[in-house]
């Protein structure tokens, strides 16, 4: 069979009963003017302006390329470039599946080029889509490649390296007229392109940023996910959207660069993707090892996790079910296999892994991984297909598959779609099987060069530009049905997800989906453990639930419609375990010391400390090295490694490049919880402490007074006691006239932000002192204002100004 271009989506859904033939619906002609590199591949940012073409570096499409496909309700928003080289606007399309009809905005800002050099085309510069399905906002993303005030070396992106264009609420389905560029939310330099996601600019945290790509969960919450650093040392960071705050939280790190800095014997970087796929928040790409010297020319292997926490935060596990600690730093922790070994060539840069990659997860749990590699040294190539099937404990691989570049999930089906000749094809397989068969083949009508699929609800969206010639092209949308049919009665649990564990006492929501297409539902009864829990007759249906007692709770929803039928989830179990007091594993921490306010640095092999909270230098885990049936913990920096104390009386402390989890007794510490709120760590169990001595310095001291003590402040959006009241913040006076005051009470320290009611931040601060001062000189005019008040564990307040 030849080689085909294919591509691939990834689609949950409710649970299907039977599948139908795949009928093709319509096709819509979006544009007749899309962006295409038409010119000739170019190595160096200093060729010239050609006169023939629009050359380009890396590959020659710009449109229907990328994450720039994207449903909402009956929408479909796609994102493309306006042709041609002079042209080069950013273009967003709306098509309404309901009525046929289509609107398109117009955006100021153009395509970058290469390096910013704007008639060498970049196809890494492609833009982003996500709508937030619990408020209606539009965002955007572009792919900047990696660039930072430096890179390109000229510095012309040193306020360009981060763009991200949003829009107000509801804006996904305002009518055709009102669907305009005003409808999006300008940034400080009165144009759309945001350079940081809540308004507060900061180079290190948003700089190095490549491959936007948007999904959403269950419960609705969109997220996003990028890769930041370089090709061979950049790791996957993503975030969430809170709908109710209009935020984005901070990053969360998947994994992170400078694996060296960490014990590794070289830098990594991540291709792949993280997705909600199965019912959970997964991950799978291959490596590219910073070693010069091996067989792989670029990528090698097969890497998967996921996460058993909704926000994939925490309670990330490989695929036998271990745990491990993020952001990862050993690759190999998650491996399931490796292609490279299927060729025979053991020589320098002969084994190529380039192309052919995904992989996907079925409702049951089946996983597939495919990818190509080709053995330069002897000419041969072999499309591999790594599976396994829910429930069993290894993976099988073939290389009996014709190859693909995509896949996707419907229910327990695993499906391929692409391009045959220039149209589209289908072909699905059971999952957990090798059984590919084709059933749709598109026989006749227009070719398409390449495109960008998407599924949504039982129907493929394929997002395609013609096969044509010039730097303006045509793109449709082809809409096929794929014979998905869902039982028109059924209920799922959303909340929260299978094997999930949760403390002793902890208020856990349980969430349910119920419809009943030919009827109405009356009520959902939550059983625990074959009894029923409790019940809720309006959606959105939940109870909560927690237990006094440790141990694994099957969980399971039953609905009930008008004529007292009814239908059952599929069950799932929670775990509950009692966790102790001194247990910080599991979240990423700044330490804080009780005496002198100062934070834990790590700089360099150093151990210091710093009036400022801010840097990943201040970041740290408590990661569990057991010894002997006795848990000690690795104090292990996010930027270089784990805490040694070196011993002696001196009572040394350096930062080592060790990884962790690490049993040297001179890296283990006992975890004391004190009766303040504060934490001692001894060295092991040697009368030893982490100590600030008055000279500044960071040692390991028999001394048991203030200076031992240390405050933890997680760096996520989990909420301890220290919740932020809305009592802890006060506006005065409010009306505002001319001048206005907020204060906070009982905060060390509150990131401000305030914006109009278009969304726009007119200010924005971090601050430790108690109060802030403002006057309406500072660019408040009359009108309503939303001030958000976040603390140092992510909880937010905003309330209301006027000023007058």
């Amino acid at each position: 069979m030849k080689l085909r271009k294919i591509l691939l989506l990834i689609l949950t859904i409710l649970p299907v009963i039977s599948n139908a033939q795949v009928v093709f619906e319509k096709e819509v002609k979006i544009t007749d003017i899309a962006l295409h590199f038409d010119g000739v591949k170019v190595t160096s940012e200093d060729a010239p302006n050609s006169t023939s073409g629009y050359d380009y570096a890396f590959g020659p499409q710009i449109s229907a390329h990328g994450d720039c496909i994207f449903t909402y309700k009956h929408f479909v928003f796609m994102t493309w470039y306006k042709g041609g080289k002079a042209n080069r606007n950013m273009m967003l399309t709306r098509y309404n599946t309901e009525t046929g009809s289509m609107k398109t905005i117009e955006f100021p800002h153009r395509h970058t080029g290469w390096r910013n050099v704007w008639y060498i085309g970049e196809s890494h510069n492609t833009i982003g889509i996500g709508v937030s399905p619990l408020d209606g906002t539009i965002h955007l993303l572009f792919d900047m490649h990696a660039y930072t005030r430096t890179r390109p070396s000229d510095g012309s992106l040193s306020d360009d390296y981060f763009r991200y264009s949003y829009s107000k609420k509801n804006a996904a389905e305002v009518p055709d007229n009102e669907f305009t560029l005003d409808q999006f939310i300008k940034d400080s330099n009165d144009d759309y392109t945001h350079l940081s996601l809540n308004g507060i600019e900061n180079h290190g945290v948003f700089s190095e940023f490549t491959y936007p790509k948007f999904f959403t969960n269950n419960q609705g919450d969109l997220f996003f996910s990028m890769r930041k650093g370089a090709s061979p040392n950049g790791g996957y960071h993503f975030a969430k959207y809170d709908a109710s705050t209009s935020t984005w939280s901070d990053f969360v790190k998947f994994a992170d660069k400078n694996a060296r800095n960490h014990g590794e014997e070289y830098n990594w970087g991540m291709y792949g993707r993280l997705q909600y796929v199965g019912g959970k928040i997964r991950i799978g790409y291959q490596r590219r090892l910073q070693n010069t010297t091996d067989k792989y020319l670029y990528q090698n292997g097969f890497y998967y996790a996921y996460s058993d926490d909704q926000s994939g935060q925490t309670n990330w596990k490989n695929y036998k079910g271990e745990p491990f600690s993020t952001p990862i730093r050993d690759a190999d922790k998650i491996l399931i296999y490796e292609p490279g070994d299927l060729v025979t060539t053991t020589q320098k840069d002969m084994v190529y892994m380039v192309g052919g990659f995904d992989w996907t997860v079925t409702d049951r749990g089946d996983v597939h991984f495919i990818g190509k590699v080709k053995d330069n040294e002897n000419n041969v190539t072999k499309n591999v297909h790594t599976y396994k099937k829910g429930g069993d404990t290894e993976f099988t691989t073939s290389t009996d598959f014709s190859g693909g570049e995509r896949l996707y999930t419907s229910g327990n089906n695993v499906y391929i779609i692409g391009l045959n000749s220039g149209r589209i094809f289908v072909e699905k397989s059971e999952g957990g099987t090798n059984n590919f068969t084709r059933v749709y083949q598109a026989t006749s009508g227009r070719k398409f060069r390449h495109g960008r699929a998407y599924v949504s609800d039982g129907k493929l969206y394929y997002y395609l530009m013609e096969n044509a010639t010039g730097d303006q092209r045509p793109l449709y949308l082809q809409i096929i049905d794929l014979g998905i049919v869902q039982d028109p009665f059924r209920v799922s649990l959303t909340a929260p997800v299978d094997g999930e564990t949760y403390d002793l006492n902890e208020s856990v929501e349980i969430l349910a989906d119920a419809v009943d297409e030919n009827g109405s539902i009356s009520k959902v009864e939550f059983l625990v453990d074959n009894q029923v829990y409790g019940t809720d007759n309006t959606f959105p249906y939940k109870i909560n639930w927690s237990s006094t007692i440790e141990g694994v709770f099957k969980v399971q929803a039953i609905a009930y419609n008008a004529s007292n039928e009814t239908v059952s989830s599929t069950e799932i179990t929670i775990n509950v375990q009692e966790r102790l007091d001194n247990d910080l594993s599991g979240d990423i921490y700044r330490i804080k010391n009780l005496a002198t306010g100062k934070y834990l640095t790590s700089s360099g092999s150093s151990i210091i400390t710093s009036d400022s909270r801010e840097g990943s230098d201040k970041e740290w885990q408590f990661v569990k090295a057991e010894v002997a049936g006795f848990d000690y913990y690795n104090i292990d920096s996010e930027v270089k490694g784990t805490i040694r104390f070196k011993g002696g009386s001196a009572g040394e402390l350096v930062s080592t490049n060790f990884g962790a989890p690490n049993q040297a007794v001179d890296k283990i510490w006992t975890i004391i919880v004190n009766g303040d709120g504060s934490f001692s760590f001894e060295t092991k169990n040697l009368n030893r402490y982490l100590y600030h001595e008055a000279d500044g310095t960071v040692m390991h001291s028999t001394k048991t007074d203030d200076r031992s003590k240390w405050k933890v402040e997680s760096t996520t959006l989990s909420i301890d006691e220290n919740d932020l009241q809305t009592s802890s913040v006060k506006i005065f006076p409010n009306p505002a006239e001319n001048k206005f005051i907020i204060v906070f009470k009982g905060l060390n320290r509150a990131t401000v932000s305030i914006r109009d009611i278009l969304g726009k931040v007119i200010y924005s601060k971090i601050t430790e002192k108690d109060r802030i001062e403002l006057s309406k000189t500072e660019g408040f005019s009359s009108g309503l204002y939303i001030v958000q008040v976040k603390g140092l564990n992510g909880a937010i307040v905003n309330k209301k100004l006027v000023v007058k």
